[in-house]
């Protein structure tokens, strides 16, 4: 501004209309502000000047409590009584995913849609969503994030192909990675019962065998599935193993089993059975076998089990060994015999 213009004009002597005027001449037609409104215009009438730049405010969807780094694993229904419910299936080596109600856990195969049933006594919010996150059961491997194998994941051309849970039949699936602990999830929001339905439909999928190596690699895993709100408070959560193998009925059959023999649920321990002290022997002595029983003996044929082809080769020589020293002594013995009568015979004639 120019500072002449200040100069000429004394103080506290001219009002603020003289001094517009004098300092801006084109903007002379322009109506002194109102008041109450004075901000708004004065920001459209210096536009140009950028004395007042736009600041867009800020979301408050996007302020997301910080994720925990140990998920809780607990089950809170919460005052919507949030509840899952998994269609009935048998243990038939045909279905494709099964649940089990007394380990509270599903048997799938790989990459197979598992139908979930989502229910709620009162509605959420508007705007709730489900989420659907992977940790490890055991203390020593909750710190670690699932993730799918590395051979599943480059066979796949899936956008989030390290994600273990996805999401089916939707395109308004979002996948998500925390930035703070890196666990991966998948939410998806949250839809009314349609009419005459109790109940709204989730499908998962998941992408990865329990066994796979440089994956889960043969480590139990819990699926957690919350009812959220948009900033992300949650309203219930419940949970569930889950183990991805090729034969979920035959798995879930065996493990039932096994549970049911032992109601702690530790693995059985074999008892070694206490050999009791041989009893004082009643049975007559053995008699003392005849030269002709042990003739009998001599022929009869045994059937000796060997195991190990090295262990069968060496007895084998030996047999046969013994058979040909027992065709020599024959032989000795009718060659002998042969000699005897012979010179009993000259003995005679002489």
């Amino acid at each position: 501004m120019d500072e002449r213009v200040f100069e000429s004009l004394p103080l506290s002597q001219d009002s603020f209309q003289v001094l517009w005027e004098s300092v801006l001449p084109s903007m002379a037609t322009q109506p002194i502000l109102d008041q109450d409104n004075w901000l708004p215009e004065l920001n459209t009438t210096l536009s140009g000047f950028d004395l007042f730049p736009y600041v867009p405010p800020v979301l408050e969807n996007l302020l997301t409590p910080p994720a925990s780094t140990v998920p809780t694993t607990s089950d809170y229904p919460g005052e919507h009584a949030f509840q899952l419910r998994f269609q009935k299936s048998g243990t038939a080596k045909s279905v494709t995913s099964t649940y089990s109600a007394t380990l509270n856990k599903l048997y799938c195969q790989l990459d197979k849609t598992c139908p979930l049933e989502v229910l709620v006594d009162k509605e959420p919010p508007h705007g709730a969503i489900l989420r659907a996150t992977a940790v490890y059961k055991k203390t020593e491997h909750v710190a670690e994030v699932v993730r799918r194998c590395p051979h599943h994941q480059q066979e796949d051309a899936f956008e989030h192909r390290s994600h273990l849970i996805r999401v089916e039949g939707s395109q308004r699936a979002q996948y998500m990675e925390d930035l703070n602990t890196k666990r991966q999830s998948v939410t998806l929001p949250y839809e009314s019962p349609q009419l005459g339905s109790s109940h709204t439909t989730l499908l998962l999928n998941f992408m990865c065998n329990s066994s796979c190596m440089g994956g889960m690699n043969r480590r139990p895993i819990l699926a957690i599935l919350t009812l959220e709100t948009p900033e992300g408070q949650v309203l219930g959560r419940r949970c569930f193993e889950v183990r991805v193998c090729a034969c979920p009925g035959r798995d879930r059959k065996i493990e039932e089993e096994n549970a049911s023999k032992t109601p702690s649920g530790s693995k059985p321990t074999k008892k070694r059975k206490a050999t009791p002290a041989p009893a004082p022997s009643t049975a007559p002595p053995k008699k003392i076998k005849s030269a002709s029983s042990t003739e009998e003996d001599d022929k009869e044929v045994f059937v000796l089990r060997v195991r190990g082809r090295e262990r069968y080769e060496n007895l084998k020589k030996i047999n046969e060994g013994l058979e040909l020293l027992e065709k020599n002594k024959c032989k000795e013995e009718v060659v002998g015999g042969a000699s005897r009568g012979k010179r009993r015979v000259d003995e005679g004639t002489d």
